[in-house]
């Protein structure tokens, strides 16, 4: 893997275009698009050069849901040229602007908005270059692949810029559409970061070799509480290959000059060590009884109309157990340091606040540090990738002049990543007369959702230094997006609805980001209760969703689905049933509905899914077979978590620490049948899709048990052992 270790100079020798983009001081708020708002200066965005060459910049990070290959797509086909013509370079402190984090679905929504905003300016304004050389009128030029053409003359864009020092302000009007049928956008373009992957080549920073570089391992405390009473690190140091032992408080490491060597180094270290173990960890029986055991704020988050309306009541109570992110590839970071500055090679989702996390810990200034984005194997939420970062970084300052490679182990993964949010949903509704939902109550009780770095003390290796940094205290997010009251507001029409979020800032376990934080168990929750009151009210489950829905997309999402399903015509084969949810994402991104057949096996508990089918709307559609991929990952995905995954822990420690005690979906568990349709919206805006489906599936799945077996399962996962004893 070539990895570029210069800093771009902003202005190149032979010409290039460099548009400076800033808003006027009387641009309405919220005129150009967030990301170009907050980063305005173009030349951050998109890069001409006299070589025609041509690179676009994203603060966004590629995670494996293929925004490499829809960003390009965006600027190419603004930009009238083929997207091969294109480089892109993600997320880098010192190359692109500063997007934050990637995550929330809002990759293209923030970054393809912003370089479609960006691209079509610089279009308008490189034709009117163009027309102005060939001494034509602007709307009788033609493009063709990084050029114009007018009456047998041609001039191409690197032309157009040689010697031109072009500052532009963004308008807030878009510029006017490329004449002409869009060329790269609502087309299954190739994914550009596949073929490394199915081929063994350097596609991970797992796969990161720099020269010279030295290999180390952390040696982690056996528990969270644990205390460090003795260890002898001299006969550790002697070690063949050892390069340095490194020790701070309770954070201790081995510096080894070949990777096996470093593992051998850090048994042997663990095996130094001699700790005592507290008893720190609360056990319950269940999890509801932990969870609800937590203090909590209630906060309000919906408060429509009034209670107590007369009709008959039903309530019930759903939960979610704490759950790993799972990555098969445990987190990995090389750093080095050099004449005083740091690189941070880096799967982090965040480059930017990783770096002024960085900077606190180390107490340097963060233009010291450059992160660089480099794809992990395996992430979607906040896992291990911070933490590792920080543990090369230290490695790093210890080490100067060579890149320390860490490797998490999947011990280290398993008990010390930040886990996804164990969660209690209590929800009570009342059908009027007519079978209507008549009054709605939901209340939601989890810890925080997310605890991303910013802060040191959102850094593992930070909390067990000697001088530890202390976590910030976790806040809320605020709604719409929420945090574990994300998608807790229905989307249904309900003139009296009550929606509090009992939020824990006091955790028991280490919490933070897990892929769409609290809309997984929200919409399990708010669509398995649908389920139940369409029973109840004596309605198909499709038509009693379509009673309670008015905007005309999620009418349209639930039909598609339901058609595609076939079921107005389905027949219950034995031990099968069928099971329907819908949300949308956020209430405010894609909407998603989804339609399950599965089969359940009474004598062995075991759920299979046999076919899933779902209807997709992400507004305008850049590349269908990547929306197709997101949907289908999203499904398996959840029905990973939603039939297998739970963290389990006794009284001092984490006891799930391999992949027998915590056993995700394999691939003959898979459904056997994912269908995906989209309904594409052109000209509206990009909603994204990474995190539409996971709550839907898992209610889709429950209400499909019930169906088969008439068993109600409100309690993940819907295990073997869990579906047995039932």
């Amino acid at each position: 893997m070539t990895v570029d270790l210069q800093r771009r100079a902003l202005l190149a020798a032979g010409g290039a275009l460099t548009l400076s983009f800033a808003m006027p001081g009387v641009a309405a708020p919220g005129a150009l698009p967030k990301s170009l708002e907050k980063s305005p200066w173009l030349d951050a965005w998109i890069r001409i050069e006299a070589n025609e060459r041509i690179t676009v910049f994203t603060g966004k990070a590629e995670l494996g849901q293929g925004i490499k290959t829809a960003l390009l797509q965006v600027a190419a086909d603004e930009l009238r040229v083929a997207p091969g013509r294109l480089l892109l370079v993600t997320a880098d402190t010192a190359r692109t602007p500063d997007e934050g984090v990637t995550a929330g679905s809002n990759s293209m929504k923030d970054s393809g908005a912003a370089l479609r905003h960006a691209a079509g300016q610089v279009r308008a304004r490189l034709t009117d270059l163009a027309a102005t050389r060939l001494g034509v009128p602007a709307n009788s030029l033609a493009m063709q692949d990084g050029a114009f053409v007018a009456g047998g003359r041609r001039v191409t864009f690197g032309q157009l810029v040689t010697g031109q020092e072009l500052h532009l302000r963004a308008t807030p009007t878009p510029a006017a559409p490329a004449p002409g049928p869009r060329t790269a956008i609502g087309k299954s373009v190739p994914r550009v970061d596949i073929p490394a992957k199915v081929t063994g080549g350097a596609a991970y920073v797992q796969d990161l070799r720099l020269p010279n570089m030295v290999h180390a391992r952390v040696v982690r405390p056996p528990s969270q509480a644990a205390r460090l009473i003795a260890v002898d690190v001299a006969a550790i140091a002697r070690l063949p290959g050892m390069l340095k032992v490194v020790r701070d408080g309770r954070f201790m490491a081995v510096i080894a000059d070949g990777e096996y060597r470093a593992v051998k180094a850090a048994a042997a270290l663990a095996r130094a060590a001699r700790w005592e173990m507290p008893e720190s960890l609360p056990v319950h029986p269940d999890v509801n009884a932990f969870v609800r055991a937590q203090p909590s704020q209630a906060l309000p988050i919906l408060a429509r109309g009034a209670a107590g309306k007369p009709g008959r009541q039903f309530a019930a109570r759903y939960t979610r157990p704490f759950q790993l992110h799972a990555s098969i590839g445990p987190s990995c970071a090389v750093a080095q340091l050099v004449d005083g500055r740091y690189t941070v090679w880096t799967h982090a989702q965040g480059v930017f606040p990783l770096r002024t996390a960085l900077a606190e810990l180390l107490a340097v200034d963060e233009d010291t540090i450059r992160c660089i984005h480099v794809e992990g194997s395996g992430c979607y939420g906040h896992n291990g990738a911070d933490d590792v970062a920080a543990d090369a970084i230290l490695l790093a300052r210890a080490l100067p002049g060579r890149p320390v490679r860490v490797q998490w182990m999947r011990e280290d993964e398993h008990a010390w990543e930040p886990f996804g949010a164990a969660m209690v949903v209590q929800v009570a509704a009342t059908l009027d007369s007519t079978g209507r939902i008549a009054d709605w109550q939901h209340d939601v009780y989890t810890p925080a959702h997310n605890t991303r770095p910013g802060k040191a003390g959102n850094l593992l290796a930070a909390t067990h230094l000697a001088r530890p940094f202390a976590p910030p205290v976790p806040k809320p997010s605020p709604q719409p997006e929420g945090s574990g009251d994300r998608n807790a507001i229905p989307y249904y029409v309900l003139p009296n609805a009550r929606v509090t979020h009992h939020f824990q800032s006091t955790p028991v376990l280490r919490t933070s980001a897990l892929r769409g934080l609290g809309a997984y168990c929200n919409v399990f929750a708010i669509e398995s209760f649908m389920d139940e009151l369409a029973r109840a009210a004596n309605s198909d489950p499709v038509a009693f969703r379509l009673r309670h829905l008015i905007d005309p997309r999620a009418l349209d999402v639930v039909k598609l689905a339901a058609s595609k399903f076939g079921w107005d015509g389905y027949r219950r084969p034995a031990r099968r049933g069928r099971g329907f949810a819908f949300a949308r994402y956020k209430n405010l991104a894609s909407y998603c509905a989804v339609a399950v057949e599965v089969e359940v096996s009474r004598e062995t508990g075991l759920v299979r899914i046999t076919r899933a089918v779902s209807a997709v709307d992400c507004g305008e559609i850049v590349n269908p077979d990547g929306v197709r991929n997101q949907i289908e990952g999203g499904i398996i995905q959840s029905a990973s978590w939603t039939l297998l995954e739970q963290v389990r822990f006794d009284a001092s420690r984490v006891l799930t620490v391999d992949w027998a005690s915590y056993p995700i979906l394999r691939f003959n568990q898979a459904p056997e049948q994912v269908d995906v349709h989209l309904i594409d919206r052109p000209g509206q805006p990009f909603l994204g899709t990474g995190e539409a489906a996971q709550g839907p599936a898992a209610a889709a799945i429950a209400n499909a048990v019930f169906d088969a077996v008439g068993l109600r399962m409100r309690d993940l996962p819907l295990d073997r052992q869990r579906v047995r004893k039932a």
